[in-house]
């Protein structure tokens, strides 16, 4: 069984992956998978460099994720091509690790499952949700963003009401980590895993 999680930016789904694998479940990180494959030498640094031009890299030529974020997250134009560069090989990574049936259970957090068009190549869609305030509070504690920033970003994925008509269950994840985990242990009885 294949399962994807998603929802908007600092919802959560990262707790939640975690919590399926310590259930049993083989957890993919499509971001990680992402942030691999953006590396010097790898598939898709050569197609974002060619692109975005040589101003998104650091002093040791890797790409500055902060530089390439700021010019993606400020025109929608340019996140899709991004997108368009890079979802291909993400895709093709993570079905090389479905392939290898690393086990029954395969979670897959990924923030852009529905609109890369993965989600059609899962069992089942878990979106994860959270107030806004939440939201801002993690991202800034995870990875440092202004608040104006977070907003930024979370206004350029898809709406989480459009979200919901792909999702098969919708975690809360707004209260606490043990209602968060009675909602991913309900899950995981309900699917007979």
């Amino acid at each position: 069984m294949i399962i994807g999680i998603t929802g908007s930016f600092g919802s959560g789904k990262t707790t939640v992956a975690k919590m399926f694998a310590k259930l049993g479940a083989y957890a993919i990180d499509a971001d990680k998978i992402y942030h691999s494959l953006i590396r010097p030498g790898k598939s898709c640094y050569k197609k974002i460099v060619r692109y975005f031009g040589k101003g998104i890299l650091g002093r040791t030529g890797q790409i500055d994720k902060q530089k390439l974020g700021k010019i993606v997250f400020k025109d929608k134009a340019k996140l899709k091509t991004l997108n368009r560069l890079t979802h291909p090989e993400v895709i093709k990574e993570i079905k090389k690790i479905i392939k290898a049936g690393k086990g029954k259970v395969i979670v897959i957090e990924a923030p852009l499952l529905i609109e890369s068009g993965f989600y059609k190549q899962v069992d089942k869609v878990i979106l994860v949700a959270n107030d806004r305030e939440e939201q801002v509070k993690r991202v800034r504690e995870d990875r440092g963003l202004a608040a104006k920033e977070t907003f930024k970003r979370i206004r350029m994925q898809m709406p989480f009401k459009k979200k919901l008509a792909f999702a098969d269950f919708i975690i809360d994840n707004s209260g606490s980590k043990l209602d968060t985990l009675n909602q991913v242990t309900e899950i995981w009885k309900q699917r007979g895993v």
